[in-house]
């Protein structure tokens, strides 16, 4: 779960699991002019940002044993003649800490990671593309509502053949993301292949585009009607797109909820607070502690949208930020939680931009759910345990549709514990 460097507030700015808030961190450089003058310019400016970064926020004050101020000494004794080797002197000084959290991001991965996971935008025209196994085809997988690309007349199943006159062929996914994503307001052509047509080229202008984190569907389940909501991220853009489906489904004269999170690797903590107050009226969400030792609770205000029966759906997969959701809703027995156990991560990182654009995730907090529990290597245990076999595994792999049907064994089990409980048909 992230925390950004990023001074909005304190829950703006977490990440937890895979995510981070930004912000350009300004550098702190411990020593005299001399040195400043030595660094000014040279690599060893970035490798310095994150030693003063860890010295002063890590959640280990032993730094994991290890002698700080020595690795320090070592870092800036080196001659780095490029950015990239002082990146890999940086990860072999990270590595010492044993916390495979903190970790350092070169530009291209921080740029990635605040465009999808923490602002939730991207600049570009709004499809997802992938590799065809047998023909090594572009091809388009999905596009996103109300997008350019859509809106342009582009197609699942379409093949890109070039982009801005360029041969796809031999081009990897990232490659073309890399080229069809661009400035807003830009333009890219793409040529297209499509069956039953000759090929033809297509003008997009690109837009920001909404990442979706949530998908939802009304589902008829015999005599009662069910909101079933997957949430796959928890990224600045989640809780308005929580808001969207919960309210959405409520019009629909919902009986009860099942919120999917499985496979969710965690996010930004205050967007999973902000969705824990859509479920919860009353009750703590979530315990922080930093390294000394001052702590945190965060509460729920009086805001769920909601009071229908809710169930949750998590797998080994369900990480961070997840958790934090989970173990909110669990202790606070605002829902029954079906599934397999949580992967157990229970760590708060800051993210900070660097200087040449590159970024640092530290661990900065332990987190402990509302009973204070500490969930870290252990996981959230279910109400209700429902490990899928593999051949289990690999036919909802290999066939997502059947994701939230009756033919998914711990969505069908989610349906049959509020039958149970006598939920659906009640509540408010």
């Amino acid at each position: 779960m992230l925390k950004s460097s990023q001074r909005f507030s304190l829950l703006q700015v977490t990440l937890i699991g895979g995510a981070i808030a930004t912000t350009a961190t300004l550098f702190s450089l411990v020593g005299c002019r001399s040195v400043r003058a030595m660094l000014q310019n040279s690599p060893k400016v970035v490798v310095d940002e994150v030693w003063q970064h860890v010295n002063r926020e890590y959640v280990d004050g032993t730094f994991n044993h290890v002698d700080w101020q020595a690795t320090r000494v070592s870092l800036l004794s080196k001659n780095y003649t490029s950015p990239q080797q002082a990146y890999t002197a940086i990860r072999e000084a990270l590595k010492q800490l044993g916390d495979p959290y903190t970790r350092f991001l070169d530009p291209r991965q921080y740029q990635a990671l605040n465009e999808r996971s923490i602002i939730g935008q991207l600049s570009g025209i709004g499809v997802q593309i992938e590799k065809n196994k047998k023909t090594q085809q572009l091809i388009v997988a999905e596009t996103v509502d109300n997008a350019p690309a859509i809106k342009a007349g582009i197609k699942a199943g379409d093949l890109i053949l070039a982009i801005d006159g360029k041969p796809t062929q031999g081009m990897n996914v990232e490659e073309a993301s890399k080229l069809i994503r661009g400035k807003t307001g830009t333009q890219v052509i793409l040529r297209i292949s499509r069956q039953g047509q000759s090929d033809f080229d297509v003008k997009i202008t690109r837009a920001n585009i909404e990442v979706p984190k949530v998908s939802y569907t009304l589902k008829q389940e015999q005599s009662r009607r069910v909101g079933y909501i997957r949430l796959s991220e928890f990224s600045a853009a989640s809780p308005t797109q929580m808001r969207r489906a919960i309210q959405d489904l409520k019009a629909k004269q919902v009986d009860g909820f099942v919120l999917d999170l499985r496979g969710n690797p965690g996010g930004l903590l205050f967007s999973s607070v902000e969705i824990a107050r859509m479920w919860l009226d009353n009750g703590g969400i979530v315990r922080t502690v930093n390294r000394i030792g001052s702590k945190e609770e965060l509460k729920a205000n009086k805001t769920a949208l909601t009071k229908k029966p809710l169930v949750v759906i998590v797998d080994g997969n369900s990480a961070s930020a997840s958790e934090i959701l989970t173990g909110a809703l669990k202790d606070n027995k605002r829902a029954m939680v079906v599934g397999s156990t949580t992967f157990g991560k229970g760590l708060v990182q800051e993210l900070h931009e660097l200087s040449d654009g590159s970024g640092l995730a530290v661990t900065v907090e332990h987190y402990f759910t509302p009973n204070g529990t500490d969930i870290h290597h252990k996981g959230i245990e279910p109400d209700v345990k429902i490990d899928l076999t593999q051949a289990q595994e690999h036919e909802l792999a290999t066939n997502p549709s059947l994701i939230g049907t009756q033919s998914d064994p711990q969505y069908a089990r989610a349906i049959a514990v509020l039958r149970s409980r006598g939920a659906l048909g009640q509540g408010g």
